[in-house]
């Protein structure tokens, strides 16, 4: 038997006290990034506290409007004799698997861009700390930046449901505790795919398979979708077999497999007062949780490292294809001609030659980065299942008013659309040039020129998407030819006044330490310009609606001074959120040092 020297007993008294002294890596990452938000919350609270203020007022006015809406639409739904609990049961389910879904891509998206496009992450793994470490600590950064937004949206359904149902108190901090199991679920499942993605992105076969694998879902989604053909004399006589049908599509949000089934059943029946029912979702909750998260905070550390290093080595994710391989062989010879972006810009009449070169940059800057492009592709496919969806619900509507009406929700839809490319992809624009900004500054167009032309470029990109949104939505809805130009004028304006917004608030307040957009966007400057954005087209659509031309059938004919002054009121209110902004950025822009 070997015993211990006195030399190894004080080593060991020791370690517990070395080991207390100097905390986890992990620990010492959450700490220093939790001061350093918290450091950002000071300042911005100290810089401006009427922005701060404004941004406060907003998230109250949002919970309160949002917390009214959905007690006023839940009220509605059970007052249907017979039918309101099914159909609010139903809707509860739909809500957490299609939530489900979205989180899931978000946090895709937000997995992929932390891991393997983060100087944060690059510099980590240059240090002295395991792989795992560093894995873990983006799978929580990226967890919490994506599961927000769902939060935020969900917590006034939820309150009015209870307070519709009188459900007894405890219904909401277990509710809290199952919406926490809920989100690792996504998170880790996110992750795992980013993981993947990034390590075999550049196989032939994956890319196959994916490209098979999308259009396989949207054929399978339109089919699903499709709307099945339903009688007047059907509706009259036959209600519940109506009914029926219609629920019929909606029976996938009932898979007992999926997550958004356990949560939507645990707080469904922990409102009913079924304990053990509720008890067992959360269980089940919690053990899937459990263990899907023990795996991905124990093993997936080798297989990040080996995709980060993947990431790092390769060329482009197109080099297994012949005609990219000869691509850039022609490239290596300089004997190829111009490309596709150039030719394009070099249509452009009147544009000098420095704003195309800078035109050309922006354009290939977005195109590279596949985290950006990426979400283009989510929102679009959203966009199109939106415009499909109109076909059928137009058939419903033949009634003038409400013709009227879904005209003008129709018009905020796009509106908030346009808010949402705006703010995701203008506003970071700025603050994406980064520590390189000093390069562009001393090129011989001059910073003003440069956000002068992100600006226009923006224009441009989103008048082509709105303008195409609106009129096939408004060709959709079957409105007539002056209408449709009504509608697109409007869009048009609002299109100016937002991008406006966007690019001098993201003059106003850049973020040059970040080269995440979804980071930059989540800031204060960003939040802020949701915020403005959000407010603009609420009064927009409002001074729209009040001084329609149309009349409204149930409120006579609008007057001449209504419609003379919303207009004038919507005109003056676009000019000063757009021009304001842009000129406070671009005078910022001028003043700025290198």
């Amino acid at each position: 038997m070997v015993m211990p020297t006195s030399v190894q007993l004080l080593s060991a008294a020791r370690e517990p006290a070395v080991n207390a002294k100097f905390p986890s890596p992990l620990g010492l990452l959450v700490r220093v990034n939790a001061l350093q938000a918290w450091r950002r919350v000071k300042a911005i609270r100290e810089q401006s506290h009427l922005l701060s203020a404004l941004i406060v007022l907003f998230i109250v006015g949002y919970a309160v409007l949002a917390f009214w809406l959905f007690r006023q639409g839940l009220r509605f739904v059970a007052n249907f004799p017979g039918l309101g609990t099914l159909l609010i049961e139903r809707l509860m389910f739909l809500l957490f698997a299609f939530l489900f879904v979205l989180l899931l891509f978000s946090n895709l998206v937000i997995n992929y861009t932390n891991l393997f496009q983060n100087r944060e992450t690059t510099f980590l793994l240059s240090l002295p700390l395991p792989p795992q470490i560093v894995f873990r600590w983006k799978l929580m950064e990226s967890a919490l930046l994506a599961s927000w937004a769902f939060l935020f949206l969900i917590a006034p359904l939820l309150a009015a449901y209870g307070l519709t149902n009188h459900v007894p108190w405890h219904f909401y901090p277990a509710t809290v505790v199952l919406i926490a199991l809920f989100i690792v679920l996504p998170a880790v499942a996110g992750a795992w795919l980013a993981v993947n993605v990034a390590r075999y992105l550049d196989r032939r076969a994956f890319q196959v398979a994916a490209v098979a694998l999308a259009i396989l879902m949207l054929v399978v989604a339109a089919w699903w979708l499709k709307a099945e053909p339903i009688s007047d004399e059907m509706l009259e006589t036959r209600v519940l077999a109506v009914l029926d049908r219609l629920l019929m599509k909606t029976h996938f949000a009932q898979f007992a497999l999926l997550p958004s089934y356990w949560l939507s059943a645990g707080v469904l029946q922990w409102s009913e007062g079924a304990w053990s029912g509720a008890a067992f979702f959360a269980l089940v909750l919690l053990s899937h949780s459990l263990f899907f998260g023990c795996l991905a905070f124990t093993r997936m550390g080798g297989p990040f490292y080996d995709a980060a290093s993947t990431v790092q080595s390769r060329g482009s994710v197109f080099w297994q294809w012949t005609w990219f391989r000869l691509w850039q062989e022609r490239q290596r010879n300089f004997d190829y001609h111009c490309g596709i972006v150039e030719r394009a810009v070099n249509v452009l009449p009147g544009v000098p030659v420095d704003i195309r070169a800078l035109l050309v940059k922006d354009i290939r800057v977005f195109w590279r980065d596949t985290s950006q492009w990426g979400q283009t592709l989510v929102l679009f496919g959203l966009l199109g299942a939106y415009i499909i969806n109109l076909r059928h619900f137009s058939q419903q509507l033949t009634n003038p008013f409400w013709v009227h009406l879904v005209s003008y929700l129709n018009l905020g839809a796009c509106s908030l659309n346009l808010a949402t490319l705006t703010t995701r992809f203008v506003y970071p624009q700025f603050s994406l040039e980064g520590k390189r900004l000093w390069i562009v500054g001393l090129a011989p167009p001059g910073l003003m020129r440069v956000v002068k032309t992100k600006y226009w470029l923006a224009n441009i990109a989103s008048l082509g998407v709105t303008l195409g949104l609106i009129w096939l939505s408004c060709h959709m809805l079957k409105l007539p030819m002056e209408r449709t130009f009504y509608f697109m004028a409007a869009v048009t304006v609002m299109t100016f006044t937002l991008n406006g917004l966007a690019v001098g608030l993201g003059a106003l307040y850049p973020n040059f330490k970040e080269d995440n957009p979804s980071k930059i966007v989540s800031g204060f400057g960003g939040t802020f310009c949701l915020v403005l954005s959000f407010l603009y087209i609420v009064a927009s659509v409002t001074l729209l609606a009040v001084g329609s031309p149309w009349s409204w059938a149930r409120l006579g004919e609008p007057s001449v001074g209504w419609l003379i002054g919303s207009w004038v009121a919507f005109a003056l209110l676009s000019l000063w959120l757009g021009w304001l902004p842009l000129r406070l950025g671009l005078r910022k822009v001028a003043l700025f040092e290198l």
